[in-house]
């Protein structure tokens, strides 16, 4: 009798190709990043270089070749004569910068601290997870606006303002998952041999963990990406010469009628680059999914 053959698995990657949202996002925000990281070989313009004389040029590049600039203003100028599209490229850094950082650092805190008050339980438990709901009980936005009036505006205060609750939602995703694998046989078979608590923790725990802490880390981003957007826009984010993309809004928002397209563009950017973020998360999420069935 010929045994019935199982029907293989497709790859992770060849799985990651055949689902088309997932594939354009990650093909458009590979675009994104190496246009933001390596911004002096895609234009010849500074982000805070004025031409007054051009101000307010929409996107069309007859303004530019009339006065023998050698890269056209092909998505316009802003009220100073700035270049939209070289401060999109710049803006990103500082925009994926806050949004990197706030979530790193977020995360590595939150799963620390959600793994501990998932194993050792108990007063540990309780206390971790007291602060958790202290801190989740407050608006994201509001507490760090708050912080950000009294140390002041700029970046490196925007993304202290934020860390303050960054960690917490990492924290309960982790003590979620821990509470569930520290009964398992593998975590018991570890206390048997007399494995070490850091061992338990980090050789058995933690690699069980990471799918659902990815796509939490890829979702808060594009949370704090968001966030760092809508603090910028009312002034207490970025400062000038330095710009964001909500900065960029913010300050294109006097010149809506007159000039859309200094806010069209940012808003357009943020909104591409949140919405692919949210596509990849979801299909981590769906792709670790451990009662999906993966053909």
């Amino acid at each position: 009798m010929e045994q019935s053959k199982k029907p293989k698995k497709t790859s992770l990657l060849r799985r990651f190709r055949h689902n088309k949202p997932a594939l354009f996002a990650g093909i458009v925000l590979i675009i994104i990043l190496t246009m933001i990281l390596f911004a002096p070989i895609f234009t010849n313009f500074g982000p805070a270089k004025s031409d007054l004389a051009n101000r307010l040029t929409g996107p069309t590049t007859e303004a530019s070749m009339a006065v023998g600039v050698t890269q056209p203003h092909f998505l316009g100028t802003d009220q100073l004569g700035r270049d939209i599209y070289t401060r999109l490229l710049y803006g990103g850094r500082v925009s994926l910068n806050v949004g990197f950082t706030v979530a790193t650092i977020g995360g590595v805190i939150g799963v620390v601290l959600g793994m501990l008050a998932g194993y050792f339980g108990g007063w540990t438990d309780m206390i971790i997870m007291r602060m958790v709901d202290v801190w989740a009980s407050s608006p994201t936005l509001l507490i760090a606006l708050t912080f950000v009036m009294i140390l002041g505006p700029g970046q490196k205060n925007l993304i202290f303002a934020l860390l303050i609750n960054s960690w917490t939602l990492f924290c309960r995703m982790a003590r979620s998952q821990v509470l569930i694998i520290r009964s398992s046989a593998m975590v018991e078979s570890g206390h048997a041999i007399g494995a070490s608590t850091n061992r338990i923790l980090y050789k058995h725990i933690m690699p069980n963990i990471i799918s659902p802490m990815v796509t939490t880390y890829i979702l808060e981003l594009a949370h704090f990406i968001n966030a760092e957007a809508n603090l910028s826009f009312l002034g207490f984010g970025v400062q000038p010469p330095d710009t964001s993309w909500g900065l960029m809004i913010g300050e294109g928002r006097k010149y809506l009628t007159q000039a859309p397209w200094i806010v069209i563009f940012p808003g357009l950017m943020i909104a591409t680059t949140v919405l692919c973020l949210n596509l990849i998360g979801n299909w981590i999420r769906d792709e670790f999914d451990p009662l999906a069935v993966k053909l």
